[in-house]
């Protein structure tokens, strides 16, 4: 026997023993929401509503359509929120922004929605487009809080924001983040939704600090499936996300390997989702990028299944 073996059963058993994750069938099935970007293209379109089809049987609370930076797509996401009221069993949430907009503008956005049938908004200061700095419309709403309220003004929205761990990026401090949370649920929305992130105890630190500031309202853990790493680093330093050192070394390799980026992205947000399911956390936001098959999997990790019936 080699002489690195002979102490190879002791070193196992001498090893720190760790809990395992509880079994799926004690607890509940999750609350899951997905959200869509508007497609540009006509292969586009046909793959958003691959994914939507796809998806729609899991019966997630909600499924959100993103508006483009500078509010650019506010047409097209307004068209997938139309047809997703008339022709899925979904119940469709838009998002809407602040930029580039005066009141009036976004208040007449606001009511199409509710013509339309849509009772749920996604409020968000908004991106301002790439290469340029957030100046608030001078006849429009400054920020996410003054949206809230203005939407509560029109209609009984329910109204969902965002919410950052790791602190937004032009945020002064994580405290003033926090505050700004707050002043957004105080308008009236009901819940957040957080950036995506990698580390689990970022965000159990944060909703730690969120309850002592006095916030109740569900922050609901957004996640993002990696399947593209170059790409998903790149955005990830444009919006304040960590990205661990395991995530880098684990996709090393695989840039012409796109099946086993798949296998590793799912792999990946199946142990966060079931990490933080283990924490008490029954609620999950997915970030879908229009593809549909990572977030089923993932789905059917966490004890969801598609309900007879739908669609």
């Amino acid at each position: 026997m080699p002489k690195s073996s002979k102490h190879t059963l002791q070193r196992w058993l001498t090893a720190p023993r760790l809990a395992g994750l509880p079994d799926l069938v004690s607890l509940p099935a999750p609350q899951l929401s997905f959200e869509f970007f508007p497609p540009s293209t006509e292969a586009l379109e046909r793959q958003l509503w691959h994914c939507i089809r796809r998806l729609e049987v899991l019966a997630p609370h909600f499924v959100s359509v993103t508006y483009g930076a500078g509010g650019s797509t506010h047409e097209r996401t307004h068209a997938v929120v139309a047809r997703i009221v008339s022709e899925t069993s979904l119940t469709p949430a838009a998002h809407l922004t602040c930029v580039g907009a005066s009141r009036g503008e976004v208040d007449d956005v606001a009511r199409r929605y509710w013509d339309a049938g849509v009772r749920h908004i996604v409020a968000l200061r908004g991106d301002p487009p790439p290469g340029t700095r957030y100046w608030p419309h001078p006849d429009g709403y400054h920020y996410a809080a003054d949206l809230v309220a203005g939407l509560k003004a029109i209609a009984d929205f329910e109204i969902t924001v965002a919410a950052y761990p790791e602190t937004h990026p032009e945020a002064a401090s994580p405290a003033a983040d926090l505050d700004n949370l707050k002043r957004k649920l105080d308008a009236g929305a009901t819940r957040a939704i957080t950036q995506y992130f990698f580390d689990t105890n970022l965000y159990l630190g944060f909703i730690d600090r969120a309850l002592a500031a006095g916030i109740k309202a569900p922050i609901v853990p957004g996640i993002m499936p990696v399947t593209n790493f170059t790409q998903a680093a790149k955005f990830s330093a444009a919006c304040g996300t960590q990205v661990p050192r395991f995530l880098s070394s684990l996709f090393e390799g695989t840039e012409d390997d796109v099946e086993t980026r798949r296998l590793l992205g799912a792999i990946v947000a199946a142990e966060q989702v079931r990490l933080l399911q283990a924490n008490g956390v029954d609620e999950f936001h997915f970030y879908t990028l229009n593809r549909a098959d990572l977030t089923y999997a993932i789905a059917q990790v966490l004890g969801v299944r598609a309900r007879p019936g739908v669609p």
